[in-house]
């Protein structure tokens, strides 16, 4: 089988699908990968074939001139996702009328595909795999992103109807309405729906990486969506820091991460997490920067704080007693398949909703906030690391990650929609 596969240029979001694309490759597919030019030597260290493009940079665009709100939200989604679509659309058509893929394999805000799926031209199928969570409207009536928990009763979806009606205002048809007139520039009918429904729901077929136990109830779902659990972490080639061997000393170890993308200011989660844990000497805190320099992390590094750029994760999450995240999905991932509880912080992109669903599990604790204080963080993290409820309920997320072989499974599903042949 011939397979194009098709990743968002930022690190989070391309692992995964360099998983699904060497997976296929071993099993003897021809696959060739499509991502910005920075990403190239990543993809080719794999042993993978990169077609790449140009992106300036735009899926990292931040609008820090504004302050944090649906404004700024806003314009960050737009500025990162939609704004190159006609162009990506035109990448990809024109890599599809040469290297004539079976499939295509697409991350979830890969929105060039918008067009060939809105569009009559004959295309592939396409598989959407989708690196976050399951952002389908609500049953219950919540909008999708301000963090809401499923509702409990009709006085609560009544709350959560008028906030919907804010955030639609706000947010939802207003990044509809630009994206219906992106797509009328690339040749391509306006969407059926919202765009977070229309990218769950256009696709031949959807991987959701996670299972139903880490998610609310959208019974009946699409056909169309398959849960296949969480993809391990990706390998880490580049040596251990020097410290690992502390790793080894019979403390209990704490995680703390800002993953690679919302991490220009540590101060926000990383320097009050070791302020917060700098008193334990029973703790051993360990903060990864997602590649930028050590010395971002200011202020006083307390004796039991150890710090690398990058770290395995594989190795290190069946080391943790407990991870502090401001919610990026893969590293939420990785910890439930260790069994490992979690404190979530963090409201931009979609990390709001990755925390409420934390604490929805019950396999950890969400403080709701871009900044929480080293007392909040400290009060937290006693919980989770005193009360055996957290962990346990976290090993049960594990067991259930466990029935799954998400890359067998990820296979499975496109080799199901090649069988259809192109549309």
């Amino acid at each position: 089988m011939k397979l194009l596969v098709a990743a968002t240029p930022l690190t989070g979001h391309l692992n995964p699908l360099l998983a699904v694309a060497r997976a296929a490759q071993a099993r003897g597919d021809d696959v060739a990968v499509t991502t910005a030019s920075g990403f190239r030597a990543r993809v080719e260290a794999e042993g993978l074939r990169c077609l790449p493009y140009e992106d300036d940079h735009a899926a990292e665009y931040r609008a820090t001139a504004l302050p944090a709100g649906p404004e700024r939200y806003r314009r960050e989604f737009e500025r990162r996702f939609i704004d190159g679509l006609p162009g990506q659309a035109a990448w990809l058509r024109g890599l599809i009328a040469r290297e004539r893929p079976d499939v295509l394999v697409a991350g979830s805000l890969v929105l060039g595909v918008l067009p060939l799926l809105l569009g009559s031209d004959p295309r592939p199928p396409v598989v959407t795999c989708n690196v976050s969570f399951l952002f389908l409207d609500r049953p219950d009536g919540a909008p999708v992103g301000p963090g809401l928990p499923p509702a409990h009763d009709a006085d609560e979806r009544a709350r959560y109807a008028a906030i919907r009606a804010q955030v639609e205002a706000a947010f939802t048809q207003p990044v509809r309405a630009y994206t219906d007139a992106v797509l009328a520039q690339a040749g391509a009918p306006v969407l059926p729906a919202s765009l977070p429904q229309s990218i769950l729901t256009l696709p031949d077929a959807l991987v959701q990486f996670t299972t139903p136990a880490f998610e609310y109830d959208f019974a009946p779902l699409p056909p169309t969506i398959h849960f296949v659990g969480a993809l391990p972490p990706p390998a880490h080639a580049g040596p251990r820091p020097d410290w690992w061997g502390d790793l080894d000393g019979g403390r209990r170890i704490v995680l703390v991460t800002q993953g690679t993308l919302a991490n220009a200011d540590f101060d926000e989660l990383v320097t009050p997490t070791l302020a917060a844990l700098g008193p334990r000497e029973d703790v051993l805190v360990v903060a990864t920067t997602g590649g930028r320099p050590l010395d971002a992390v200011r202020g006083p590094i307390p004796a039991n704080a150890r710090l690398a750029a990058f770290l395995p994760f594989a190795d290190l999450m069946p080391r943790l007693s407990a991870l502090v995240t401001n919610g990026g999905y893969g590293t939420v991932q990785a910890a439930l398949q260790a069994g490992v509880p979690i404190l979530s912080a963090g409201l931009t992109e979609d990390k709001a909703e990755i925390g409420t669903r934390v604490a929805w599990s019950g396999a950890g604790l969400n403080l709701a906030t871009n900044a929480p204080p080293p007392a909040d963080i400290r009060r937290s993290l006693d919980a989770l690391l005193d009360e055996p409820r957290f962990r346990a309920r976290a090993q049960t997320l594990a067991a259930d990650f466990a029935r799954h072989d998400p890359l067998a499974e990820t296979l499975a599903v496109i080799d199901a929609v090649s069988g259809a042949g192109w549309r």
